[in-house]
């Protein structure tokens, strides 16, 4: 059960990041395992259970990161990583490609949301053609976020803006990838253990938004592609 991040959690990853190498980490590796790893599984289990709870036909799943770098990445430079996060996602063989819900913990800052980490472009032509379709639809589905401020729609665009059929749908509609992100300072909020039922909230409140763009790869694909 997640109790809330320490004060040694936010040491640790400062200490880290000034002394990203071997022998530092493996003399430091326990305080690890308490105060970074432990915490972020038990945090990603606690919201993963009322997420599967409140959804139980969405067959989700839930990972958490390894703070080891890939190998062959790595080449002389720092071998670990400084940030931890754990995702809620359905099984893919292209994760990458897929909309998933995260929560992400580095020195500075905090972030959680739903996204891609990189859409394909067939995806985003797909979402364009079914606003074209229907863009009263896609408007009513994103008025509760356009009335929030907690999470703010990221993403790169096109360098050519593409025309929306409505002026409501025009962020969405010229994005090449995206996510809806909450990001914070580190701060008092990640020592409680009430972060748990934040991040639960905020992914229940995504929810229609990620069964509306999960379900985008089952649409035909458009014939012209942006490249």
């Amino acid at each position: 059960m997640f109790e809330g991040f320490s004060q040694q959690t936010i040491d640790f990853m400062w200490n880290l990041r000034f002394n990203n190498n071997k022998v530092w980490f493996e003399e430091n590796k326990e305080t690890y395992l308490k105060h970074f790893l432990g915490p972020m599984k038990a945090l990603g289990s606690d919201v993963f259970d009322s997420i599967s709870a409140d959804f139980k036909d969405h067959d989700f799943i839930h990972k958490t990161s390894r703070i080891y770098k890939d190998a062959r990445r790595v080449r002389g430079g720092e071998p670990y990583r400084t940030n931890l996060w754990f995702c809620i996602e359905r099984p893919s063989g292209e994760w990458t490609a897929t909309p998933v819900f995260w929560f992400e913990l580095g020195p500075e800052n905090w972030s959680y949301g739903l996204g891609y980490y990189q859409a394909k472009a067939a995806t985003m032509a797909k979402l364009r053609a079914r606003i074209d379709k229907n863009p009263k639809a896609f408007e009513k589905l994103t008025t509760p976020f356009n009335k929030q401020n907690e999470f703010v729609l990221s993403g790169e665009e096109y360098a050519r803006k593409k025309e929306a059929p409505t002026e409501k749908s025009q962020a969405w509609y010229n994005k090449k990838s995206f996510s809806m992100i909450c990001e914070n300072p580190n701060s008092e909020e990640l020592f409680s253990p009430e972060l748990k039922n934040l991040i639960a909230e905020g992914f229940k409140f995504l929810m229609p938004l990620y069964d509306y763009f999960i379900t985008l790869d089952t649409d035909p694909t458009p014939e012209k592609l942006e490249k």
